[in-house]
This record gives C-alpha cells, sequence and structure tokens, in this order.
C-alpha cells in the first residue's frame, strides 16, 4: 500500500542580511584615540570665526579666521599640499569643505589672510594643547632641576619677495632673497616648541639676544650656544628669577677666583675643570655679570668647520676641543649641567623637523604675521600629534599621520604604528626602571 508522502517541513525563510548581523558578534570598531583631539580643535577655534570681520560691512567674506587655520593645518599635516596655489586647490574638493565647514578659498584671499588675521590669538590654543601634554624628562637625571629647561635658538628661513622687490634687492644686496629669522624657544622635558617670535634676520632689534632679552620669563633654565653671550643677557635672565647654561666663545675674557673640586661623575662625562669665575677679566666694564658665574670646562671632538671655511655664509668658528659653559647654578653638578647643555641639540632636530617635513622651508606667506601664523599651526600640529601617539613626533610617526590624511594607509595600519611606538617607550622606560633599581 502505497505510502503518503510525508509533508515536507517548511524551511524558516531566510533571515535578512540585518538580522543576522544582529546575532552574529559585531566586531569592534577601531578608533584612534587620539583623534579626539583633532574634532576638539575645530571649538578651539571657534572663536577665531569673526575675527576682523567688523570691516566687513557687504558680510561677504567667505574666508574666516578658523576656516584659514585648518587649511594651513592641512598643509603643514600633508606634503601633496605644497604651496598657496596648492591650498587653494584643495579648499574645492567636497570632503574637505565639509570637514572645514569652508567655502573655495581663493588666492587673493589666502594672501590677503597672512597679513590680516592675529597671530597672537593662536598662543591661548598653544597654551591650552600644551596643558595636556605630559611634561616628563627625557632621561631621569634631568628630574632634579625644578625650572623649565627651555632650549633658545634661531633659524632662517628665506622668502623670494615680488618681482619688483627682488630686483632691486638683486642690486643692492647681491641677492634676491629676504631673509627672516625665527627665534624659537624649545622644552626640553616635553621636546616641543613654545613661542617663536619672527623678524627679518639683522642686527639692532633684531639680533637674536635682544629679541631673548625681550621675552625672558621666569622661573625657566633657559640653555643657549655661544651665538648668546652675552653678560647684559645673564644679569636679565637672572633678575627675571632664571637661570642660564650658556657656551662661551673660545677667546673669553675670565679671572678664575674659586676651583671646585670634581666628582667622579664629573670625570666620566668629560669635566676638566669646575670653577667660580669673573668673566671679562679685571674689566670694570659694568655690563659684567653682577652675580657669581660658574665656569665648566668640558673636553670635545676638536674639529675644523665642515668645510673647512666660511660656506654658504657660514661664519662658525672651530672648535679647539674645549667647550666652555658658563651658568649661574652654583649647587647642580658639573656633570649634570653638560647633560643640560647636550639637551641644546633637541632644537636643532626640530627645526630640521620643522623644515623637511612640516613644510617650513617654503613660507606661504611673506609678512612676518602670517610667517607666525604658518609656524604657530605647525607647533599646534606637533601638540595633536603628541597627543594622538602619547610621545614626541618622530619622522617616522609624521609620515604615518600624512599616509593616513592622503588615504594610502588605513585606521588600523596607523593604530598598529602607533600601539608599537607606545610599546617601545614602555619596554625602554622598564629597561631604565631596572638599571635604577640595580
Amino acid at each position: 500500500m502505497p505510502t503518503k508522502n510525508k509533508p515536507l517541513k517548511k524551511r524558516k525563510p531566510p533571515e535578512n542580511q540585518d538580522e543576522q548581523k544582529k546575532k552574529s558578534p559585531a566586531k569592534p570598531k577601531i578608533k584612534i584615540e587620539g583623534l579626539k583631539y583633532f574634532a576638539m580643535l575645530k571649538p578651539l577655534l571657534e572663536h577665531l570665526h569673526e575675527h576682523q570681520c567688523q570691516r566687513d560691512t557687504a558680510g561677504n567674506r567667505t574666508l574666516h579666521y578658523d576656516q584659514y587655520c585648518m587649511l594651513v593645518l592641512l598643509y603643514v599635516l600633508n606634503p601633496t599640499v605644497s604651496s598657496l596655489r596648492s591650498i587653494s586647490q584643495t579648499s574645492e574638493l567636497t570632503k574637505v569643505r565639509d570637514k572645514l565647514g569652508n567655502e573655495k578659498a581663493s588666492l587673493g584671499s589666502l594672501s590677503e589672510a597672512g597679513g590680516l588675521f592675529s597671530a597672537e590669538l593662536l598662543k591661548p590654543i598653544i597654551e591650552t594643547l600644551s596643558a595636556q601634554v605630559n611634561d616628563a624628562a627625557p632621561d631621569r637625571r634631568l628630574s632634579s632641576i625644578k625650572q623649565t629647561i627651555t632650549a633658545v635658538d634661531g633659524s632662517l628661513v628665506n622668502a623670494l619677495p615680488s618681482l619688483i622687490t627682488a630686483s632691486i634687492l638683486k642690486q643692492t644686496t647681491g641677492s634676491a632673497l629676504v631673509r627672516w629669522r625665527l627665534h624659537t624657544h624649545f622644552e626640553v622635558n616635553n621636546l616641543l616648541p613654545v613661542r617663536v617670535d619672527v623678524t627679518p634676520d639683522g642686527g639692532g632689534e633684531n639680533d637674536e639676544r635682544a629679541v631673548l632679552n625681550r621675552v625672558v620669563e621666569e622661573d625657566r633654565l633657559y640653555v643657549m650656544d655661544r651665538g648668546y653671550a652675552k653678560f647684559a643677557l645673564f644679569n636679565s635672565i637672572v633678575s627675571s628669577s632664571s637661570s642660564y647654561v650658556c657656551r662661551l666663545r673660545d677667546n673669553t675674557v675670565y679671572e678664575t677666583t674659586r676651583e671646585l673640586e670634581l666628582t667622579e661623575g664629573d670625570r666620566a662625562a668629560d669635566v676638566i675643570s669646575d670653577t667660580i669665575v669673573k668673566l671679562g677679566g679685571s674689566s670694570s666694564n659694568s655690563n659684567c655679570p653682577d652675580h657669581p658665574v660658574r665656569l665648566i670646562q668640558i673636553r670635545c671632538t676638536p674639529h675644523r668647520n665642515r668645510t673647512g671655511g666660511k660656506a654658504k655664509g657660514s661664519t662658525a668658528p672651530n672648535s679647539d676641543g674645549i667647550l666652555r659653559i658658563a651658568t649661574n647654578l652654583l649647587n647642580v653638578p658639573a656633570e649634570i649641567i653638560a647633560l643640560i647643555y647636550s639637551y641644546r641639540w633637541t632644537i636643532e632636530i626640530f627645526f630640521r623637523f620643522y623644515k623637511q617635513l612640516m613644510g617650513g622651508v617654503h613660507l606661504i606667506s611673506h609678512d612676518p604675521n602670517g610667517i607666525k601664523v604658518q609656524v604657530y599651526c605647525s607647533m599646534i600640529a606637533c601638540l595633536l600629534i603628541n597627543l594622538w601617539t602619547g610621545s614626541r613626533p618622530t619622522k617616522r610617526t609624521f609620515e604615518m599621520i600624512s599616509f593616513y590624511f592622503q588615504g594610502l594607509a588605513s585606521e588600523e595600519e596607523l593604530l598598529a604604528h602607533i600601539e608599537k611606538r607606545r610599546a617601545a617607550e614602555e619596554a625602554k622606560r622598564a629597561k631604565e626602571a631596572r638599571q635604577n633599581f640595580c
């Protein structure tokens, strides 16, 4: 007898994709924690939006200060944006306009912005971001220094002026370039620039020592090269409740009043002598230091000017193999003074980083105020990178961030790089801790 076919079980209708996604465990979305700092940058700039708009009676201004700063930051962080014309072209892109809320910025508007918007208004933003950066001495031995260690130096940047101005300069000075000097203060503890003053290159009120004398702050330890060796500047720093560590010229005249005993640590740091001196010898000049000065001599490798003479306008003298360091710090070990001066080179590394990677070798404005805006935006970028990654900016990290903004690197790849950097930093700190314990 034929059996009835068993009724087929009704198959459940396939779940739609949304339901399947709900049931399957969702992968955690990887976010770079530091990007929140970039998001908070816009609120920090918002109060600049109406700056210089009072003269816009027609209400047709399309490029505001906050938008200009964001475009300059885009120039700093993206090597493919390499000129003012490139910034103008970038401002037309839909994604850029959506993110920054700007309209197309013409070359005329961008050129005017450099001299119109006050660079000084960016300083409070730099201070706000600086306050969030971890302040940790790069060497544990520097933790005993309570004042803020600040390396000071200047760097030249060249600008090509208008054809008429360039022609006049060529005939009168022999060069068609306008040279500007960036007088920079660089905090060693967090390895970041904190102040930049822009002046034409020259002497008088634009001399590097005169500029520093005008902006000396209290409770800082200024670390300087021999170009800053001026007795009146030393007096000004000490009267401001600050200190200095400054290299002296090899032919500096001085009179030794007391010899200080060297320790084993001093000798290990190649310290030759530690003395209290009277700078200027027996001179009664009123500009001589009005405070006790300590002179520490350190052995170094003697060398001639790298090119054997005055190359590219350099007047740097040869070295006789002895570093002569003057300071008003009388109770700090000589080996620590030598260590402090060695960190003066961090500002040289920053200048190289700024010029080679952050577009500093090319000026997008020839106005002193516009140059300041560009430099301050670079300082903001350095602070942002520090907050993103938790460590000082490096060439590799800057490249990865640039690749990310260009779309060449994914968020996951950038995150992996940052995590690798953090792991390396933690391993370094752990190693130092073990050495301290031993």
